[in-house]
C-alpha cells in the first residue's frame, strides 16, 4: 500500500477530511465551516493512498511551540484501520522537530495502547501526557 503523510491544511480536501470526522464520536456533528475553521487554526496532517487518491487518516496539532502541543481529532478510515497507518501518522506527528521537547496533550476514551506507544501516558481515564523529552 503506497502512502504519503501529508503536512497542511491547503494538501487536503475538506469534505475528504469532513467525511472522515463524520464517523467519530467526537466530531460527528461538526459543520464542515467548523471543520474547516479548525484546519486553518491548526497544524494538519493527513494519510493519503497515492493508488486510490483518497484521504484515509487526519489529525490535527495545536501548539504555543513553546511548552506543549494538543493532538486532537487523530482519525483512520475505519476500512483501513490495522494496516499501521494510524502508527505511521503518529510517528510523523511526534518525530517533528516543532513539537521536540513540548509536552503532548490529548483527550481519548480509547486507543490507549496505541498512544502508549509514543509515550503518551494515561491520567485520569482519559486525557493522555506525553512528557517532554530533550
Amino acid at each position: 500500500m503506497n502512502y504519503r503523510i501529508l503536512a497542511g491544511a491547503d494538501e487536503m480536501n475538506i469534505n475528504e477530511v469532513a467525511a472522515l470526522l463524520k464517523t467519530t464520536y467526537w466530531a460527528n456533528q461538526r459543520s464542515n465551516e467548523i471543520i474547516e475553521k479548525s484546519m486553518r487554526n491548526s497544524s494538519c496532517y493527513g494519510v493519503y493512498l497515492d493508488n486510490e487518491k483518497k484521504l484515509v487518516g487526519f489529525a490535527r496539532v495545536i501548539s504555543d511551540y513553546a511548552t506543549t502541543y494538543y493532538l486532537c481529532d487523530v482519525v483512520i478510515d475505519g476500512a483501513y484501520q490495522g494496516r499501521g497507518l494510524g502508527k505511521a501518522l503518529l510517528s510523523h506527528i511526534v518525530s517533528l522537530p516543532e513539537y521536540a521537547g513540548l509536552r503532548g496533550l490529548l483527550l481519548t476514551r480509547d486507543a490507549h495502547g496505541l498512544y502508549e506507544k509514543y509515550g503518551f501516558e494515561t491520567v485520569n481515564g482519559r486525557a493522555m501526557f506525553k512528557t517532554p523529552t530533550a
